[in-house]
């Protein structure tokens, strides 16, 4: 896939995808991105490298105030130089948004106007049982796996579509 050209790069950032194709097009050709596990309590946080291969844990935010928590995915995005953000879609087993997914869409619709930068929702059925399963395998105690599950569940989201990003080039 050829890169955008940078009017239409421009123009397409800060926008909200549903699909993969459409967020990578509005992409430089390297950058780093950032992997969003929205919970409730918490939001895990993954990084990907500059080629976009492998996404790695980077952070919980604990959720006070939207004001709050995203000055810090802000600063984040900054520090990191990042290109775009992957939120992953808490949807249910059918296929159906509920209350949370509401929840999620409410939260990237208010962050998309603080940000130029292109937002992809990843659907991320089943990411914290992944990231649980992994972590069993690992052999994290009870206490460790309480820790970090929700930073690995962003790791889960965040490489789910770097790997979709590899595959539709």
């Amino acid at each position: 896939m050829a890169p955008p050209e940078p009017d239409k790069a421009i123009r397409d950032a800060g926008q909200v995808h549903q699909d993969v194709e459409p967020f990578a097009n509005c992409l430089p050709t390297s950058g780093r991105l950032i992997g969003i596990d929205p919970g409730t309590k918490t939001f895990g946080l993954a990084l990907s490298d500059l080629t976009r291969m492998i996404a790695s844990p980077l952070e919980v935010i604990r959720r006070t105030k939207f004001k709050v928590d995203a000055a810090r995915l802000l600063e984040l995005t900054i520090e990191h130089d990042i290109a775009g953000l992957v939120v992953g879609l808490p949807a249910n087993l059918d296929g159906t948004e509920g209350p949370r997914a509401q929840s999620v869409r409410a939260f990237v619709k208010n962050l998309a106007a603080l940000t130029p930068l292109p937002i992809l929702f990843w659907d991320e059925r089943l990411s914290t049982v992944s990231a649980e399963r992994a972590l069993l395998a690992a052999d994290a105690s009870r206490k460790r796996r309480a820790e970090v599950i929700d930073k690995v569940a962003a790791t889960v989201i965040l490489q789910g579509a770097l790997d979709r990003m590899r595959q539709d080039n």
